[in-house]
């Protein structure tokens, strides 16, 4: 039987390659193999090759012959895009000043950030943590850029009362997130600087790609050890955390005096305090004592600053004690939130003495080794409440 224009009938098309021809249409794309990513050398091969920025892909594999067709744009192909490079680029600068004990954060732009907003924009803004510490005590933020993607700020973010220890063992953590008025804020990427990296005085400059954060796995997707495991580590970060965990940070004054024949202690500022009201600030005040203290005579107390993370007090106090004596003594700092009505709220605090370490007692030291000299530093404030303070009013 003869179809149209005298032509036989065409045999039915298998199901299989029908679907085949369905799913399958346009030209084929090459597959790209796991040596592409991971490129063998030969021992007399240079070092892997440098590509030159923070996120730029490998170079595009070779396409096939029919791969040049019409529609088919290579460059979509060459690299398979994940969240660590769709969510954006982060520029910003650091500088480490020694002498003042500050770490400054110049936070200049944003580039092609993920989309976070119904109108395919976002609300962007950044904000820094110095880990390990309490995040809420050393939270910085700047202003908020509005409907972009490549937000510019230029703002800088200065931290206060960083020491050469601080700077040794402690992490930047650089955040970016969409700030949503309706809703809870989103976040969209990070990155972490080990401040190691840094050179006194010396400013560095970073460009780089945000990264996601790293989910914890579920407990139901992994098996009854790796839940084991899961379970110890993180209770031992937990530990970890509890004896590094911050509350701000003090900057504190010594001076024996020989002609008065006791120690003078200066109580100058505060930093970063840990916020312990609703409304996201402290009424700060500062209580000292001389331990051991057996007839409870030593306590000294500043005046009360309403409404402030970052008090200044600049008030001294003065303990008649000869030197002989001061070397078997400690000084125990602790700093409180004032309530009226209910008990005050403990925020930090840190003791210096012949038992103390790092930084704490070379300060110590210094005060008794040099009299008549003024010794200035500053010290972090731990969540460690000293035994004679806890039921102080």
């Amino acid at each position: 039987m003869s179809g149209r224009g005298g032509g036989r009938d065409k045999p039915p098309v298998p199901i299989r390659e029908h679907m085949a021809i369905d799913v399958c249409p346009g030209p084929i794309r090459p597959i790209r193999r796991i040596s592409d990513y991971f490129p063998r050398r030969s021992p007399g091969e240079g070092p892997a090759q440098d590509w030159g920025g923070p996120c730029r892909p490998p170079a595009p594999l070779d396409t096939a012959p029919g791969a040049a067709e019409e529609g088919y744009d290579p460059e979509a192909d060459s690299y398979d895009s994940d969240d660590t490079t769709a969510l954006g680029t982060l520029e910003f600068d650091l500088l480490y000043d020694p002498d003042s004990c500050t770490l400054t954060c110049t936070v200049l732009r944003a580039k092609g950030l993920k989309p976070m907003d119904f109108n395919g924009l976002a609300d962007p803004y950044v904000k820094l943590h110095l880990l390990p510490g309490a995040c809420k005590a050393n939270k910085l933020k700047t202003r908020t850029q509005r409907n972009t993607l490549n937000p510019v700020w230029d703002e800088g973010l200065i931290y206060t009362g960083i020491t050469r220890e601080d700077m040794a063992r402690k992490t930047l953590r650089v955040s970016v997130c969409d700030e949503d008025k309706l809703t809870h804020n989103e976040f969209i990427g990070e990155t972490r600087v080990p401040l190691r990296r840094l050179k006194p005085a010396q400013k560095k400059h970073f460009n780089i790609c945000l990264e996601p954060q790293i989910p914890l796995a579920s407990p139901s997707a992994m098996s009854a050890a790796l839940r084991g495991i899961s379970c110890y580590l993180r209770e031992l970060e937990q530990a970890e955390q509890w004896e590094l965990e911050e509350r701000g940070r003090i900057l504190l004054a010594l001076t024996y005096s020989s002609e008065r024949r006791g120690l003078l202690v200066g109580i100058l500022r505060c930093a970063h305090l840990a916020a312990m009201d609703v409304n996201g600030y402290s009424d700060p005040y500062v209580k000292t004592y001389l331990k051991p203290d057996m007839e409870k005579k030593s306590k000294h107390k500043t005046s009360v600053k309403k409404k402030t993370l970052n008090p200044e007090y600049n008030e001294e106090f003065f303990y008649e004690i000869d030197q002989s004596e001061l070397a078997q003594k400690s000084l125990e700092i602790t700093v409180w939130d004032y309530d009226i009505g209910k008990s005050n709220d403990f925020i930090g605090g840190t003791t210096l003495g012949a038992g103390s370490k790092g930084e704490r007692l070379r300060h110590w030291l210094g005060c008794l080794q040099a009299p008549d000299q003024r010794w200035e530093r500053w010290h972090p404030l731990t969540n460690e409440l000293p035994e004679s303070s806890a039921f102080a009013p």
